[in-house]
């Protein structure tokens, strides 16, 4: 078990006490697996084989895991601390040296955490077992709050986060003493004695001893000044290695990206590239259990390790661009081309009319009806089903290139592919997406990012991973090129829309982070963005992150009225005549 080679790794680094993160044992994401009994039992079983492990003794763990207890589930901290029979609820340990409290993950971030009171009451180390999900900016604000906790009250603070399906260690020496003289002040005095008192579990185990007093070579550990990633390099660092962590698990042969041209399906390659990146540097620096994934899955070479991230983007990664002679233009061709050859993806170039034509033919010969483009003259039905039949088709055709392509490229053991989605978060709430189209895919990188934020990282790109092609992108019209091609009509992503992305951003903001509905949205954007508003040279449209844009899941039901039947659409069209009378009393 990874627990138990994590506390061997703690043991012979010197530490006397080891946290590992929010439910740890059964992992974080069991979803309705937690309604099981089954779950609880296996929890059960994994401990007991920790228990026994005799090279998990002398050595105080703090452990996650689901508890079943009265018929009630627990989402609990077992404290390995050698007693037989223990206290299950809100308590804190007693050793013969310090006090140690637990606090879990969303607890740091109310308004009167736990830690607080525990301090109040004695408690010098406090541990936060934390399965905080990953948004970008974030780690400011868990840093911030972190700060606060132990400038308020002095103390150490242990958080363990789960980092993709793994989790990573940081050791440190503290000095007790120094806590004690932190929380020397008269003030602090009264309210310890208002404070609720915790229940002590007393255990005989201690995190310092005389020999470690007396040895000279053990010092409290030095201040680290921690690095802040921009979120470009977050995106590129954190969705890489969470697409390794993922594809090195599945058993699959790695990915494929339907590469339209654009700057979305632009930004998953990219990903990946930056994924591959990351990945040569671990095999550089010596890392076994990656060097180990990386020989199971670039199997082209036989069995010689790529060097280069390029050579190891041209075995895991493939891109498809699926074009029609109509719809298609030569740019967005060339876009694709020249990306996959600058990343070392292997690149496929096909076109889709005849799959195009056979489903048109379909309509046309069972219900005898010729659907036509807006261009030609059609119905929005009938330019919608067009553009439709296209981009479904797209995402089949996708499928069936990842389930053949390593077995026609040679690939020992065949394989497939996992099929990477380039729906940005943006599309998502608007709604501006073909329901099982490229869209639908097996992860989607970019799900919680918006347009802005893909900019940025692609800007990023061009000069960190020296990519002069991304340019391009960058430069384009963002444009879903699903209809014909004319002298006089180019479609446009904005224009069918009916907003722009730095629009669409803001009202995504709006909704998720000041809970704000329609109606709520036009009362703040007809001030914010009305006639008078000052305005400076370089004003732009506000752009916010994907935790206020996307946190964790869209939790609205899917299902409303059209909008001219919406109570909150008819608020805001009465306000427009009001707004209007307003007008034309003042002219």
């Amino acid at each position: 078990m990874r627990i138990i080679e994590s506390i061997t790794k703690a043991k012979e680094a010197g530490a006397s006490l080891r946290v590992g993160p929010e439910l740890e044992i059964c992992g974080y994401g069991c979803l309705d697996h937690l309604l099981e009994q089954d779950l609880y039992l296996h929890s059960w079983q994994c401990l007991e084989t920790i228990l026994k492990n005799k090279d998990c003794y002398d050595i105080l763990l703090d452990i996650g895991m689901p508890v079943l207890h009265r018929n009630n589930r627990f989402n609990c901290r077992v404290v390995l601390q050698g007693a037989i029979k223990v206290t299950i609820g809100d308590a804190v340990i007693s050793t013969p040296d310090t006090t140690i409290g637990c606090e879990t993950c969303e607890e740091l971030f109310l308004p009167d955490p736990p830690h607080n009171h525990m301090s109040l009451n004695g408690v010098e180390v406090i541990t936060n077992s934390s399965g905080s999900h990953f948004t970008l900016r974030k780690l400011h604000l868990r840093m911030q709050l972190i700060i606060e906790a132990t400038r308020k009250n002095g103390g150490v603070y242990i958080y363990a986060n789960q980092q993709g399906c793994d989790g990573d260690r940081l050791y440190s020496t503290v000095d007790l003493e120094e806590i004690r003289a932190y929380r020397f002040a008269p003030a602090r005095g009264m309210q310890a004695v208002q404070a609720p008192a915790y229940k002590r579990i007393e255990t005989l185990y201690s995190l310092s001893s005389e020999e470690g007093d007396r040895n000279l070579k053990v010092y409290p550990s030095l201040e680290i000044e921690p690095r802040y990633h921009s979120p470009e390099e977050e995106i590129a660092m954190c969705t890489g290695a969470y697409l390794w962590d993922y594809v090195r698990r599945c058993g699959v042969a790695g990915y494929l990206v339907p590469l339209s041209g654009g700057i979305d399906s632009c930004a998953t390659a990219v990903i990946v590239f930056s994924m591959c990146r990351m990945v040569i540097e671990a095999c550089k620096a010596g890392n076994e259990q990656v060097i180990a994934d990386v020989k199971r899955l670039a199997k082209y070479g036989e069995g010689k390790i790529p060097e280069t991230a390029e050579e190891l983007c041209n075995q895991v990664f493939h891109t498809v661009y699926m074009g029609m002679s109509k719809q298609s233009s030569k740019e967005t061709r060339q876009r694709a081309r020249d990306l996959a050859e600058a990343i070392g993806a292997y690149h496929c170039n096909l076109d889709i009319d005849e799959v195009y034509q056979a489903q048109r033919n379909l309509i046309v010969n069972t219900l005898n009806f010729e659907p036509k483009f807006k261009v030609e003259g059609g119905s929005i039905s009938e330019n919608l089903t067009l553009q439709n039949i296209q981009a479904r088709s797209r995402m089949v055709t996708a499928y069936e290139f990842a389930q053949i392509l390593p077995t026609t490229r040679g690939r020992p053991g065949g394989g497939s592919l996992l099929v990477l989605g380039s729906a940005n978060v943006g599309e998502s709430l608007r709604g501006y997406l073909t329901k099982y189209d490229c869209s639908s895919a097996d992860i989607n990188p970019i799900g919680s990012i918006d347009k802005s934020d893909l900019k940025r990282f692609i800007a990023w790109a061009e000069v960190n991973f020296n990519l002069p092609c991304l340019h391009d992108f960058l430069t384009a019209i963002p444009t879903a090129e699903l209809e014909p091609i004319t002298e006089t009509y180019v479609q446009s992503d904005e224009v069918d829309m009916g907003m722009t992305y730095d629009e669409l951003t803001v009202f995504g903001r709006l909704r998720k982070f000041d809970k704000l509905g329609p109606y709520g949205m036009f009362q703040r954007l007809a001030h914010e963005w009305g006639p008078n508003r000052p305005r400076t040279k370089d004003d732009a449209t506000p752009v916010y992150t994907p935790k206020q844009v996307a946190d964790k899941v869209k939790l609205r039901p899917f299902l409303y009225p059209p909008f001219y039947q919406s109570l909150a659409f008819k608020c805001i069209d009465r306000e427009l005549e009001k707004m209007g009378a307003v007008e034309e009393d003042v002219d």
